[in-house]
């Protein structure tokens, strides 16, 4: 951790101080702040775009394959990503990413509300929009460590969960409400009009330099690097493999809301939007918990109890016919799964240098974020072949029998979790 990450305010270490510690510093509020309201604007769009394709096309297959455009791009330029997140100062592969993704909103805005929209249109934004983040998210998440002091940064990465699913929680009702009264191009707009509160936040801050420019190894030489570093370390292989499966056969519970509402309930965006809120709400309280007891010396294992618990909500929520006990489930589905990502990425975090976190993030968000698309692809066969219910039952059968595995062989997932050497 950079000595550079200054505390702002001296607060006591009280129960409420260590839960909300990251934002004593300034650099982070500031990130923090910008990212909470850019990523209300995103999901205000995600709302609306998950709703468009669906009602244009009327196939839950395609509605998979836009969260695969949107989020398969990870599979092919995280990596080089990572690298360039360790060669470059990484606030500016932000501001970079962020002047993107906000062009590709106000372009989908317009053709919205000039009623010209094709599926193929939001198909090819939606790679485009994913490309720019596959390159920003190693940077972003590499950047984190170097705003806190290291005894923080479980904290930090909870309080970064927090904002995400806060944003969760207002970003869907909003894009609702929008949806309903003006259309879906508003959303667009807005997400578009968020950006600029983010792009704010990182001109601002300032961020050391992790590495000199006298760099002389070419890019997949680094790349190696990173694989090298990881593939010697078991508990990173180890927590990598569990990220994959967590949204491989996690992650479609979200992007298949639409047909939940639509086909298992017979309901509009309304219905759609309370069960985003729901997991969403569920969300922000397992951040909280996690930026709470971020300190407790058996994260890994925390981690598998709580990655159990969400693979038998999923087999509940593919089961459940009553509105009500969906919505509960949806709840404590984003609780726990929030919970397990944010603990193996402090994990991963804590075992990582400085000069090689990049490249580390990227191999594990390649993991973690790859396993959206592909999971949301096989999990969209599924549900047009069957039923969504069906892909969402075998999906938490599954993911538990994994889970129960890791737990029976009492696997150490904090093992040789060690301060790197910076």
């Amino acid at each position: 951790m950079s000595e550079s990450a200054v505390e702002t305010d001296a607060l006591p270490r009280t129960r409420l101080a260590r839960t909300f510690s990251a934002l004593r510093y300034r650099e982070f509020r500031l990130v923090w702040f910008g990212a909470f309201t850019s990523t209300t604007g995103t999901w205000m769009q995600t709302v609306a775009q998950a709703w468009v394709v669906y009602s244009l096309t009327g196939s839950a297959l395609l509605l998979g394959f836009d969260a695969f455009l949107s989020t398969g791009p990870m599979l092919i330029f995280s990596l080089f990503g990572g690298v360039i997140a360790d060669r470059m100062e990484r606030r500016k592969i932000m501001l970079a990413s962020q002047y993107l993704q906000m062009t590709f909103a106000f372009v989908l805005a317009y053709l919205l509300w000039s009623h010209t929209v094709k599926v193929w249109h939001i198909f090819l934004l939606s790679f485009l929009t994913g490309s720019a983040q596959s390159f920003s998210g190693p940077a972003y998440a590499s950047l984190l460590p170097l705003l806190v002091k290291r005894e923080d940064l479980s904290n930090a990465i909870a309080m970064n969960s927090m904002q995400f699913n806060l944003a969760r929680v207002i970003g869907p009702v909003l894009g609702g409400l929008a949806l309903t009264a003006y259309g879906a191009s508003a959303c667009f707009a807005l997400n578009g009009l968020s950006f600029i509160a983010v792009i704010i936040a990182y001109l601002i801050i300032q961020t050391p330099v992790v590495r000199g420019s006298g760099e002389t190894k070419g890019i997949m030489e680094e790349m190696r690097d990173g694989f090298r570093f990881v593939t010697h370390r078991r508990t990173l292989l180890m927590l990598t493999f569990l990220s994959f499966a967590g949204t491989f056969l996690g992650m479609p519970i979200v992007t298949f809301l639409p047909v939940v509402a639509k086909v298992i309930f017979s309901a509009g965006p309304k219905a759609y939007t309370y069960l985003l809120s729901a997991y969403g709400v569920g969300s922000v309280v397992g951040a909280v918990f996690v930026a709470a007891t971020g300190n407790v010396p058996t994260k890994g294992r925390l981690a598998l109890m709580l990655q159990l618990t969400f693979a038998t909500l999923l087999v509940a929520f593919a089961l459940s016919r009553v509105f009500p006990v969906s919505l509960l489930i949806a709840f404590g589905a984003g609780l726990c799964i929030v919970g397990v990502i944010s603990l193996y990425s402090s994990l991963v975090q804590l075992a990582t240098p400085d000069a090689m976190r990049g490249r580390v993030m990227s191999i594990f968000m390649l993991a973690f974020r790859g396993g959206m698309p592909l999971g949301n692809l096989v999990a969209g066969f599924v549900a047009q072949r069957w039923s969504i219910s069906a892909a969402l039952l075998i999906n938490g059968i599954i993911l538990a029998m994994v889970a129960v595995t890791f737990i029976a062989r009492r696997t150490d997932l904090d093992a040789h979790i060690e301060a790197p050497a910076s």
